[in-house]
């Protein structure tokens, strides 16, 4: 009876002591969305902050509220379709407003897919941004592109309906870079009505622009130099300021161009414009990073993501990649350990869905997407690469290995997977890394250069800690 007694309390201790440790894990996970909500309420009182006092008024019961946005970098276009001092003789009005209808509706579609806002259409003048509401830092480029595609539409529609030398429709536009402050309206539809020097100094610019002419400040052509073909203009007096330098846009250099008129970019630009824009997918995935991963991640954190990626840049030029190579290892790096946010194990698959949802958005085609998750899938230990980009990724993710700050780094891993449960002592864990050192190998001829010495002399620090 007392050992049925006995077996049964053991029982019941251990059933206790299964349902304390899913108390444990459920508090666990209730602190974590707790954290994560007073980061991101945080966050919501950093956005208000930057709202004037003034946009937050409400005005009285049934009026609409404004407020007030700060953007620290914007282009602003002008373009002004001038055309009613050309009419031909027996061309009605309503004729006239059909085909400026035409134009802007075609205008407002080239603004749309480069993700750029229009601000206002004042009767024959057309003015849209780049870099709001979203920010960016391709917005530039944007915006030149878009001048580019519009004027060429503009030439091609009236070539169509009137021939050579016969058109009524002419365009000029005036772009400027430059801090802006956006007045934010409605509720259904978003407006937007930004003010400020950068507007005026875009408006002024379009003003003394030319017929088919597109005419950047210094500040954007210092930004898309790149490039554009671009061609000193003159100087903008502005009052209690310098002059201000101008250059016309001819169009896209031929290297980044599909037709010799500089207007479709080809796939050379669309690299080179993927390097940049990576800064703006970085940010979004660090502060995801930054706010998701749960606290026990000591090792896989916003650190080693930003390690790796850094790592892979300097393998991939010292190995001789291009630069598509260079952006799809990059892109790789910056992913491979955002799956930690949804799982620990596995987080490599995890981190392939959340690039194959969010690259589309950014241009990567569906083959560069494939290859960029082959790449993520390459550093699931133990590495197994099969070619040049993927013994890159293997190496920069370990690239700790062969580093001087191995100890304290590799510590940070024992006391995350301690954490977890999955490992025991420090000296066992002491024991796995001298194994597993010993296994190892550097794939590439850089990183056995640079860390296949040091990682030797790792493995006898490591052996000297070990105890029986």
């Amino acid at each position: 009876m007392s050992v049925t007694n006995n077996e049964e309390l053991v029982k019941r201790i251990a059933r206790l002591a299964k349902q304390n440790h899913e108390l444990e894990e459920h508090i666990k996970q209730l602190e974590k969305m707790n954290e994560k909500l007073v980061r991101d309420n945080q966050k919501i009182k950093v956005l208000y902050e930057k709202i004037s006092p003034e946009g937050l008024k409400e005005f009285g019961e049934g009026e609409k509220k404004e407020r007030s946005l700060k953007f620290n970098m914007a282009t602003v276009l002008f373009a002004d379709i001038h055309g009613f001092s050309r009419l031909v003789e027996g061309m009605d009005s309503s004729s006239v407003m059909d085909e400026l209808d035409e134009i802007i509706v075609e205008f407002e579609s080239i603004v749309n897919r480069l993700k750029m806002e229009k601000i206002k259409t004042i009767g024959d003048t057309y003015m849209c941004a780049g870099g709001i509401p979203v920010k960016n830092i391709t917005n530039p480029i944007d915006v030149v592109l878009a001048a580019i595609e519009m004027r060429y539409f503009l030439e091609t529609y009236e070539m169509k309906r009137r021939g050579e030398n016969n058109g009524i429709w002419k365009l000029k536009i005036g772009i400027h870079s430059g801090p802006v402050t956006a007045a934010i309206s409605g509720r259904r539809k978003i407006n937007y009505d930004i003010k400020g020097d950068t507007v005026n100094t875009a408006s002024r610019i379009e003003g003394v622009s030319d017929s088919g002419m597109i005419l950047i400040s210094v500040m954007t052509y210092e930004l898309v130099k790149e490039f554009f073909h671009c061609e000193y203009f003159g100087k903008l007096p502005v009052k209690y300021k310098d002059d201000l330098q101008m250059y016309k846009v001819k169009g896209l250099k031929p290297e980044f161009s599909f037709n010799y008129e500089g207007v479709i970019p080809n796939e050379s630009f669309r690299i080179k414009f993927g390097l940049i824009q990576f800064t703006d997918i970085q940010e979004i995935i660090l502060d995801k990073l930054e706010m998701d991963l749960p606290g026990y991640l000591f090792y896989h954190n916003v650190k080693h993501t930003v390690d790796v990626v850094t790592e892979v840049e300097l393998i991939g030029w010292a190995e001789s990649c291009s630069d598509e190579e260079i952006l799809l290892l990059k892109t790789a790096a910056l992913f491979h350990d955002a799956g930690h946010t949804i799982a620990y194990d596995n987080h490599e698959f995890y981190g392939t869905q959340i690039a194959r949802e969010m690259l589309p958005n950014f241009n990567y085609t569906p083959d560069q997407i494939e290859r960029i998750c082959s790449l993520i899938m390459s550093t699931k230990l133990p590495p197994k690469p099969t070619n040049l980009l993927e013994n890159i990724m293997c190496d920069s993710d370990l690239d700790y290995l062969g580093r001087s700050d191995f100890i304290p780094v590799s510590n940070t891993l024992y006391e995350e997977l301690k954490a977890q449960n999955k490992m025991g002592s420090l000296n066992d864990w002491n024991k796995i890394q001298v194994k597993f050192i010993s296994g190892h190998q550097y794939f590439t001829k850089t990183a056995r250069s640079l860390r296949e010495v040091n990682k030797q002399l790792q493995i006898e620090r490591i052996e000297s800690l070990i105890t029986e």
